[in-house]
């Protein structure tokens, strides 16, 4: 998770200026396992939501997961991840 939290840290910062942090967080409250999230945090985001927990977004903002149309990031997130490792 660290090595997957510092590379959403470094391509999200690349990609956009507005790039503030990245929250990590790993829960097991509703699920029968231990799973984490991963959550880029952004300079433009709403004023009363930016310093809060991104669950109070509603569900349709963080529930979609990565789709064809995100090839590019997900290519760059692999790379950064590979160049991390190495």
């Amino acid at each position: 998770m660290e090595l997957l939290g510092e590379a959403v840290e470094n391509v999200c910062a690349r990609r956009d200026s507005g790039f503030r942090r990245v929250n990590l967080e790993i829960l097991g409250n509703t699920d029968p396992f231990l799973h984490a999230h991963v959550w880029p945090r952004y300079d433009w985001e709403p004023a009363d939501k930016v310093g809060r927990p991104v669950w109070l977004y509603p569900v349709d903002n963080w529930a979609s997961s990565l789709g064809p149309q995100h090839g590019s990031l997900r290519s760059e997130l692999t790379a950064e991840i590979d160049r991390l490792r190495a």
